[in-house]
C-alpha cells in the first residue's frame, strides 16, 4: 500500500519551489505591504483621520480585508469629514477603539479628542460651522447667533425665508453627500466579498454603512439603499441558493426594511411567498424550510387567522412535504421541516401556530395518520434510514400524546426499526443500543 505519510485526504502533498524572480516579487510585495502600514500607523498616532489616510486604508484593505483594525481606521475617517456631520453613536470612545495594538499608537485622551465630533473638520462642500456649531450665522461679524445684522425689522421676514431656503440647500447637499460617500462604501465591499465572502469584518463594516444610511439619510432615501442591499441577497441565493450566511443576511436586511426607522410595513407575507419559490427549484433547501417555519407564526397572526385557517394551513403544508418526501425520502432537511410539523401537534403549547383549537384527540389521529403515510414510503424506499428513524420517534410521540406505553405491537415495530437501523448505520450503534434500553426493547 502507497504510504500515505505524505498525504492528505488521498492527494500528495507538493512542495512549490519558486525561482529568485517570483522571489524577488514577493519581498517587493511585502514590502509595500509594510510601507503601506506604516504609513496607516504615522496618520493614526497623530489622530490624523484625512483623506490621505482613506484612500491608504483602501490600498490596504484590497491587500488584505482580514485587518479588522483598518476597518476601523476606515470607518474613523468617515465620521471625522468624509460623512457630512458625525452621527449619533460615533463618539471618540467608539471610534477611536481603532487604534493599532502597538506601542506608536497608544495615544493620549487628548489626542484622542482632538478628533472628537466636537472639533471634526467640516467636510468639503459642507455649511461652515458658526458659534452655534451647525451652520454659519448670516450676518456681520459679531452678531449673535440666531439675529440679524440688520436692525430695521421690514428686512427681518425676507431674511428669514433667504435663511430657510439656504438652510434647505445645504441639508440636500450634505444627504447627497452623505449617499454619495454610502453607495461607494458598498461598491467598495463587493470585490473584496466576491474574493473573500466569508471574510466577517467585511460584512459588519458594510452592516455599519447600511447602518449609516439609517442614520443620515431621509427614511425614503435611506429605504431605496436597503432594497437594493435586498436585491443583493436575492442575487447571492441565486447563485447559492443553500447558503445560510445568504439567508441570514436577507432576513436581517428584511427585519431593517420592516422596521418603523424606514417606515417599513411587514413583509412576511412576501417573504413567505420567497421560500415557496426557492423550495420548489430546490426541495435539499434546508435554509428555505427554516425560514418558513420561523415566518409561519407571524403569517397567521398577521391574517387573523381563526382556529379553522390554522387547522387548514396545517394540512395545506403537510400535503406539500409530504409530496416532497414522496420524491426524496433520503432529504434530511425534509425531514426536519416534517419534525416541525409533528411537533406542533405533539407539544401544541410551545407551537400553537397551527394546532390552536385541536383536540388532543384529534393531533393523535393527525400524528397516526402520518405514521401511516410514512410506512407506506418503505414498500418503494426499503433502505432510506431517515424513515425508520421517523417512525421510530413518531411512534414515541403518538405514545406521549395518548399518555400511554407502547402496544405490543407497537414494541415490535420499534424492535424491528432499531434493528434495521443497525444495519443500515453500523457506525451509530451505540445510538440505537441507548434507544434499545431507554424503550426497556
Amino acid at each position: 500500500m502507497a504510504d500515505q505519510g505524505g498525504s492528505q485526504h488521498g492527494i500528495a502533498r507538493t512542495s512549490r519551489v519558486r525561482s529568485e524572480e517570483q522571489k524577488q516579487r514577493d519581498l517587493q510585495r511585502i514590502q509595500k505591504y509594510r510601507e503601506l502600514e506604516d504609513q496607516v500607523r504615522s496618520h493614526v498616532s497623530r489622530a490624523d483621520y484625512s483623506p490621505q489616510l482613506f484612500q491608504l486604508t483602501s490600498k490596504l484593505l484590497r491587500l488584505n480585508p482580514e485587518y479588522y483594525t483598518l476597518w476601523n481606521v476606515r470607518r474613523r475617517c468617515l465620521i471625522s469629514g468624509l460623512f457630512s456631520r458625525p452621527s449619533a453613536g460615533s463618539s471618540c470612545s467608539t471610534a477611536c477603539s481603532s487604534t493599532f495594538p502597538t506601542a506608536t499608537t497608544t495615544q493620549s485622551s487628548t489626542s484622542c479628542s482632538s478628533s472628537s465630533s466636537a472639533t471634526t473638520p467640516p467636510a468639503p462642500g459642507s455649511p461652515t460651522a458658526g458659534r452655534s456649531g451647525t451652520t454659519a450665522e448670516p450676518g456681520a461679524a459679531g452678531a449673535p447667533s440666531g439675529t440679524f445684522a440688520s436692525d430695521d425689522p421690514a428686512q427681518a421676514p425676507a431674511a428669514d425665508s433667504t435663511d430657510s431656503a439656504t438652510a434647505a440647500a445645504a441639508a440636500a447637499a450634505a444627504e447627497q453627500q452623505d449617499l454619495a460617500t454610502i453607495q461607494s462604501e458598498l461598491s467598495f465591499t463587493i470585490p473584496l466579498l466576491l474574493e473573500s465572502p466569508k471574510c466577517y469584518w467585511i460584512w459588519s463594516y458594510r452592516q455599519w454603512i447600511l447602518a449609516q444610511a439609517i442614520a443620515r439619510l431621509r427614511p425614503h432615501v435611506a429605504r431605496q439603499v436597503w432594497e437594493a442591499e435586498l436585491g443583493l441577497a436575492s442575487k447571492m441565493l441565486g447563485k447559492d441558493r443553500r447558503n445560510f450566511h445568504a439567508w441570514g443576511y436577507r432576513r436581517h436586511v428584511v427585519t431593517q426594511l420592516e422596521s418603523a426607522a424606514l417606515r417599513g410595513a411587514s413583509m412576511v407575507e412576501a417573504e413567505f411567498e420567497y421560500t415557496y419559490r426557492m423550495i420548489q427549484t430546490d426541495l435539499s433547501n434546508f435554509s428555505a424550510w427554516h425560514s418558513r417555519s420561523k415566518l409561519i407564526p407571524r403569517l397567521l397572526d398577521e391574517r387573523g387567522a381563526d382556529d379553522a385557517a390554522r387547522r387548514a394551513f396545517l394540512d395545506k403544508e403537510l400535503n406539500q412535504i409530504r409530496e416532497a418526501l414522496n420524491v426524496g425520502p433520503e432529504d434530511q432537511s425534509l425531514w426536519y421541516y416534517h419534525q416541525f410539523l409533528m411537533l406542533n401537534l405533539v407539544d401544541p403549547d410551545k407551537h400553537p401556530a397551527m394546532t390552536r383549537g385541536i383536540a388532543a384527540g384529534d393531533r393523535a389521529a393527525y400524528l397516526a395518520r402520518e405514521i401511516d403515510e410514512i410506512k407506506e414510503l418503505l414498500e418503494d424506499y426499503p433502505d432510506v434510514k431517515l424513515i425508520y428513524e421517523a417512525l421510530f420517534e413518531y411512534t414515541l410521540y403518538l405514545c406521549q400524546l395518548e399518555d400511554r406505553q407502547p402496544t405490543a405491537d407497537e414494541r415490535a415495530d420499534l424492535a424491528a426499526w432499531l434493528a434495521k437501523l443497525k444495519e443500515l448505520d453500523p457506525m451509530r450503534n451505540g445510538r440505537w443500543a441507548d434507544l434499545e434500553r431507554e424503550c426497556g426493547l
